[in-house]
């Protein structure tokens, strides 16, 4: 049997796709996404199910949907790059375009050889960001695929690591905290190099014998409302049936979620921007002082 927590986290993942099942939209890497750049570092095999990034001395690789989405789930498998990954960077992320862009991310630092990737989380509403979380992840992220999800509504941003919660930002606008409801966002995800600041804040440079650098990806689902012009907005965030995102239910985390996710911030959790009071001066954004749930 499995430690508890791998047990725990199978647990998640399983009543979390049992939550989404009614309607995944299940896409494939021929047609669903473009390559932006390095376009050859990819791949793509299994009927267009799976895909690597590779960076080499040469260049890195990335690629964006070619829909943008408004509100839903945006989640893949993916395996990161195995051994001395220091000085790289794996990007997955959801975001808008312009000075005042969106932005939900998940970005996944390398690190030397038998020392721990950092998960690092952010957000930017109307181009501002500055709310890293970051946290170790409870697996060996290299070894084997793991499924990283960005929920995303009316009500809240939930970011999922094998069905666990591990950050939650609300809509609190009417508290003046801006929130990403109004801007379509593309997913994206890329590969390159970092190593200015990557790894212990850029102390540990990459290592190019190590090269090439890949990453896999499997099963990209794209479980979110596509955005067809000015009318979106309102299309997206209706209440209706199409629109499961919008019920009650997806409101707010369970009380099962809750718990989840208080586990994995208590023994994971390595940064909180909620927390670093020197940083701010003091003056702390506003939804620190406000429920997580």
């Amino acid at each position: 049997m499995g430690s508890p927590h791998a047990v725990v986290a199978a647990a998640a993942s399983l009543l979390l796709m049992a939550a989404f099942d009614g309607a995944l939209v299940h896409a494939d890497f021929y047609n669903d996404v473009d390559f932006v750049w390095g376009y050859q570092n990819a791949g793509i095999w299994n009927d267009g199910n799976s895909l690597s990034l590779m960076l080499d001395n040469v260049s890195g690789c990335g690629m964006v949907t070619k829909n943008q989405y408004l509100f839903g789930s945006i989640e893949v498998q993916l395996k990161l790059v195995k051994g001395n990954s220091a000085g790289t960077v794996t990007a997955y992320y959801l975001s808008s375009t312009g000075d005042k862009h969106d932005e939900i991310d998940f970005e996944f630092l390398g690190n030397e050889t038998g020392q721990p990737y950092i998960i690092h989380t952010n957000i930017f509403t109307r181009g501002v960001g500055n709310r890293e979380e970051q946290f170790y992840p409870w697996f060996e992220p290299s070894d084997d695929f793991h499924n990283y999800t960005i929920h995303w509504n009316p009500s809240q941003v939930v970011w999922f690591v094998d069905g666990i919660p591990i950050r939650v930002f609300r809509n609190y606008e009417s508290y003046g905290v801006p929130f990403p409801d109004r801007q379509a966002m593309r997913a994206y995800s890329s590969i390159w190099e970092a190593d200015e600041w990557a790894t212990r804040g850029g102390l540990v440079k990459i290592d190019w014998n190590s090269a090439p650098f890949v990453a896999y990806y499997q099963y990209l689902q794209l479980r979110a409302c596509p955005w067809h012009g000015p009318s979106g907005s309102s299309e997206c965030s209706a209440a209706s049936p199409p629109n499961w995102w919008t019920s009650p239910e997806y409101s707010t985390l369970t009380y099962q979620e809750q718990g989840q996710m208080k586990w994995a911030r208590d023994n994971y959790m390595i940064y909180d921007y909620c927390e670093d009071a020197e940083r701010f001066g003091g003056a702390m954004p506003p939804e620190c002082s406000l429920p997580k749930y």
